[in-house]
């Protein structure tokens, strides 16, 4: 990407990917006590009083757009953003969280900053929920990761702490000079990859120094093992397992693509942006990553990229796909919290889905008229059906603090053949028999 415009389209990638790391990405959890539940009187009606709210988030999704969007419709709110970058964003928030001038609503992640359920420091959401008819309106997947117990250790269950603002979902992009048409089975994908480099060129961009490489495992996954099994493990359900035969099958599949040369040699030392910018300059077939990486891709390969979910061996569309929100909570201390609900509920309406969808990530609303097209057409198109049937899946380091940790290396070892597919997966469940109990 050479010309201004290019590299202002890159620095916006940037941006939307950034704010996706913060839903997946660890961080360390609280111990159990505290109290969230916060008498207040529930209401869905807004009075014409003025009214001023702050909002902390990272980088930018499309957090400023839709504060324009909710205070036109309510011109007595005023909600102030408050930008941290990312980097430095879960460390301060927690801070922030906990004094006298915390934040009436903050971007959450539920891996990241779990500490703030059992310190009593966002509200349980679940009257508001009932209230405006949330589960009927947000997809169930969506909220279930945001939901837990007050130990905030195990996900799917107790109070719900936040709601999404904007949705992701990981494919496989492709670039249609190289591959004619998307794989249709995981048998064809891999015959696609084979051919690329018979043709001395690279199957498959991937950045495995930081995410990439997970995503790229935890795609195989969906595809290969148990989805239910996947999300007891996930969420912490007492007695879940991640070595399994089928989680070993997508391991060894990773492995065995590794060693087959569909990788490049130099992916271990590969960040995300660069992997997505080598794909972009044509330099591979193939790109596991994220519909964050949409705008610049088409930038630069216009009409030449496209997009699939990874392929099931069957050839079956697929069912599942990983994905992450952006999510907002209600802090405990505030002192509007029906007001500041009433904006949590506007992310989930038409008019927020158009300003999400156009700030790089996929509505909440998975049933809006978005008029999408190219590229980004493509990515609804297959979206659409996952979402609408709850087989979006978190993204595996939600399991335990730590497991970023072990997720990382690990597919670095296997990668490089110095971590075999069993002392892989065991590293991960001594990560989540750690956090949760053996």
């Amino acid at each position: 990407m050479t010309t201004p415009a290019r590299r202002h389209t890159a620095l916006v990638a940037l941006g939307v990917t950034a704010a996706l790391a913060l839903t997946a990405c660890a961080g360390t959890g609280g111990s159990a006590g505290g109290d969230t539940a916060k008498k207040v009187d529930v209401s869905t009606t807004i009075s014409n009083d003025p009214v001023t709210l702050t909002l902390a988030y990272s980088n930018d999704p499309p957090t400023k757009t839709l504060i324009d969007g909710f205070t036109k419709k309510h011109p007595n709110v005023t909600i102030k953003p408050q930008m941290t970058p990312f980097n430095d964003y879960i460390k301060s928030i927690k801070l922030s969280m906990s004094s006298d001038a915390a934040p009436d609503i903050a971007q959450y992640n539920p891996g990241a900053m779990n500490s703030l359920v059992p310190a009593g420091l966002i509200l349980d959401l679940n009257p508001w929920a009932k209230a405006y008819g949330w589960n009927g309106k947000f997809p169930p997947s969506t909220l279930e990761i945001l939901s837990s117990d007050k130990s905030a250790k195990q996900f799917g269950t107790g109070g719900l702490y936040a709601v999404p603002g904007g949705l992701s979902v990981v494919g496989v992009y492709y670039n249609k000079k190289m591959v004619k048409e998307a794989p249709k089975t995981l048998a064809e994908f891999e015959a696609a990859m084979q051919k690329v480099k018979d043709s001395g060129q690279t199957p498959l961009s991937l950045g495995a120094l930081q995410v990439g490489g997970f995503h790229l495992w935890n795609a195989l996954l969906n595809v290969t093992g148990d989805v239910a099994d996947y999300r007891n493990w996930v969420y912490g359900k007492p007695g879940a397992t991640i070595e399994t035969d089928t989680a070993r099958k997508a391991t060894q599949t990773l492995t065995d693509w590794a060693k087959k040369g569909y990788f490049p040699a130099s992916a271990n030392a590969t960040a995300d942006t660069d992997a997505l910018a080598n794909f972009a300059k044509g330099k591979s077939a193939f790109l596991v990553t994220g519909n964050w990486g949409a705008t610049a891709l088409e930038t630069e390969l216009k009409d030449d990229v496209g997009f699939f979910l990874m392929p099931t061996a069957s050839g079956e569309p697929a069912k599942v796909a990983s994905g992450a929100s952006v999510a907002y909570a209600i802090s405990s201390k505030t002192k509007n919290p029906n007001v500041a609900a009433a904006f949590l509920d506007y992310l989930s309406s038409p008019e927020a889905a158009k300003i999400e969808f156009d700030g790089g990530f996929m509505p909440v609303d998975t049933k809006a008229e978005l008029g999408a097209q190219g590229l980004r057409g493509d990515i609804a198109t297959v979206f659409t059906p996952v979402a609408q049937n709850n087989g979006i899946v978190p993204f595996p380091d939600y399991a335990s603090p730590g497991m970023i940790d072990k997720l990382t290396p690990g597919i670095q070892g296997l990668i490089s053949s110095k971590m075999t597919p069993d002392a892989f997966l065991r590293s991960l469940q001594e990560s989540w028999d750690g956090h949760h109990g053996s």
